[in-house]
């Protein structure tokens, strides 16, 4: 699967405007793809309207002309840019030492193998074979022409580093970079390893953008982060990367990436892996993305609307998700994924050239797993899997199992001895007549387990919960050629970790996905109308911690407003407009950064930011508004 979305369809000039609620397409040679949420009864749409797997053949799509944006001179390239802070990075004088790992033109990939090279440690055998301070992984790209967003992957030894979108490439060309600390990751490159990147990409006479790709990595070695291993003495494990990371992911050879692809709710993949049997914490962290009829997960009316009205070409199953990550069969966590809108999303000039929030980097979630060390280590292969309740066609998803090792001694030993993972359902109220009406959906769950590990460090005992709320507001109107929805993800967890006298980590983080969405159809005067998108969606994060000897606090509120507008006649677009504004703002006890930045149809209006831990302008101040 080698895009970021597929639903197309093959005709599109003769439907009716009215039913063009939810599209994509190409605006001055970007993506030449259609996305089409429909809302009405249309006889010529075939089963390939929500294609979970597209072949070449497949790909045919009318060309719908419209003149290229002139704010640029030619062959300038436009660079796209997520924002983010900067990756942290030790003192100036440490040392620095560089490796490109991988120079290569994506043309033709789709179903092909992914691209490898050889990884040798020699950074690391610069500096005596030990391990980095500080890892960036960097991903240059750039492409001219016109392409779709593709979903891409980049593995080392099987784990995955980094899971992102490609931005969509234009007459004039584009570059992008995606910077991102992987110092978390710091015990694989001490050895050789396989580096794998899959981005299935088409190229033909219509699709005609290669994606020119580098792929290094950045090492950094601060002469004091030899002596930080002391800070285990009094939080075992949660002062360094850890000791060994391990995949959970397909293995090569594939024609595809490593993920799994979790195609429908009762889909599980699972793998078999046994741990080392002196491991004393063990965190598994989870990279998700949803494509195909889930790319809008979020927008899926329940199955009921689609009974009722007799719709038979949509996706459905309703407007929640969850990604259970699980243990022989007993559930280690839950994930309620952000809602990242890929570069072709909802209106492609919204993320020209702000990229949506999270999608050149999709963000991995963490599920703490020592209280369940005592039923892996027994040196004997153990079944993790992954399943997603009402999925559609497709999910990839995989795991890295991050695993800190007592190298004072041969075996560790643990038991679980509080678990708790209650079975509930969402809740759905529905109000609708024909094709008008609304739905809320609401559900909350609370997962929790304790246990202890026995090592050098003395018996510490763990705890871990995981509390998550979740309400969708769906409401469909103007004869269901519009749609909106509200809705809100709270994700809250925590970690406790204690010797029998005394508390030696304590770690508590909140999380909080709004999201609003509108679409609508305007202006319909025979075969010309107006297609209208205003979003607000944001991440925010409050995260504490603290030890015997320190206190961590780290503040995030990342919110981005877009609006924009199409106007179609027949298939041609006449014009369009996107906008979207962005405040960035971080806090933390190591240091802060804030930026404030908005764009129109790939010209910067504004771009401020700066590091310094002072006080950020009002909100209004911010979005130009006050």
């Amino acid at each position: 699967m080698p895009f970021c979305k597929v639903r197309d369809i093959k005709q599109f000039g003769s439907l009716p405007p009215a039913n063009r609620a939810f599209f994509r397409f190409p605006m001055g040679g970007a993506s030449p793809r259609l996305l089409l949420f429909l809302l009405l009864h249309v006889n010529l749409l075939t089963a390939r309207l929500h294609r979970a797997k597209l072949t070449p053949a497949d790909e045919e799509q009318p060309s719908l002309a419209a003149t290229p944006p002139r704010d640029l001179p030619p062959f300038s390239p436009t660079t796209f840019f997520e924002v983010t802070k900067p990756a942290p990075l030790p003192p100036a004088s440490a040392p620095a030492c560089s490796a490109l790992l991988l120079q290569h033109d994506f043309g033709y990939t789709y179903g092909r193998p992914p691209v490898t090279a050889a990884y040798r440690p020699s950074c690391a055998r610069l500096r005596g074979g030990r391990a980095p301070s500080h890892v960036v992984l960097q991903w240059s790209a750039s492409s001219q022409g016109r392409q779709f967003d593709r979903i891409f992957g980049v593995w080392l030894g099987g784990v995955e580093l980094l899971r992102s979108c490609t931005a969509e490439p234009r007459p004039n060309g584009i570059v992008w970079t995606v910077r991102k600390d992987v110092t978390r990751y710091a015990a694989l490159f001490v050895r050789p390893q396989t580096l794998a990147v899959y981005l299935g990409n088409l190229v033909d006479n219509t699709y005609t953008g290669v994606y020119h790709v580098n792929v290094s990595l950045h090492f950094y070695f601060d002469s004091s982060h030899g002596r930080r291993r002391a800070a285990d003495y009094h939080a075992p494990g949660f002062s360094t990367p850890a000791d060994l990371v391990l995949p959970l992911s397909r293995s090569l050879p594939l024609n595809d990436g490593l993920w799994f692809l979790i195609q429908n709710s009762t889909d599980v993949q699972s793998t078999k892996l046994a741990i080392p049997v002196n491991t004393y914490r063990a965190v598994l962290e989870v990279y998700v993305s949803f494509h195909s009829a889930d790319e809008f997960w979020y927008t899926n009316p329940p199955n009921v609307y689609l009974s009722e009205n007799n719709i038979t070409y949509l996706p459905g199953n309703g407007a929640f998700r969850e990604v259970i990550a699980s243990l022989d069969g007993e559930v280690l966590g839950a994930i309620w994924p952000f809602t990242v809108i890929y570069t072709g999303g909802v209106n492609p000039l919204l993320w020209r050239p702000i990229s949506g929030i999270g999608s050149f980097d999709l963000p991995s979630y963490d599920i703490e797993i020592t209280p369940f060390l005592g039923k892996v280590l027994d040196g004997k292969l153990h079944e993790y899997g992954f399943r997603v309740t009402d999925a559609l066609n497709v999910w990839f998803i995989d795991a890295n199992l991050h695993l800190w090792l007592d190298r004072q001694s041969s075996y560790t030993s643990g038991n679980l001895i509080a678990y708790e993972a209650p079975s509930y359902a969402p809740s759905l109220y529905s109000q609708f007549e024909g094709l008008d009406g609304e739905f809320k959906t609401i559900a909350s769950r609370y997962i929790s387990s304790t246990g202890w590990v026995n090592s050098s460090y003395g018996e510490i005992t763990t705890h871990f919960f995981q509390k998550l709320e979740f309400g969708n507001l769906m409401v469909f109107s103007g004869n269901g050629s519009n749609q909106m929805i509200n809705q809100t993800i709270e994700f809250e967890y925590g970690i406790n970790t204690k010797h029998p006298s005394s508390v030696l980590y304590s770690e508590h983080v909140l999380r909080s996905f709004p999201l609003y969405l509108y679409t609508g159809t305007t202006d319909q005067v025979n075969d010309t109308y107006t297609e209208v998108a205003n979003l607000s969606i944001g991440f925010d994060e409050n995260r504490f911690s603290g030890q015997k000897f320190g206190f961590a606090y780290s503040s995030l509120k990342n919110l981005q407003t877009a609006s924009g507008y199409m106007k179609v006649k027949g298939n041609l677009v006449q014009s369009g407009l996107g906008r979207t504004q962005q405040v960035y703002t971080y806090e933390s006890t190591d240091g802060c950064y804030f930026r404030n930045v908005s764009s129109s149809n790939y010209t910067i209006l504004y771009d401020n930011s700066n590091d310094s831990c002072t006080k950020s302008l009002p909100l209004g101040k911010q979005f130009g508004t006050g």
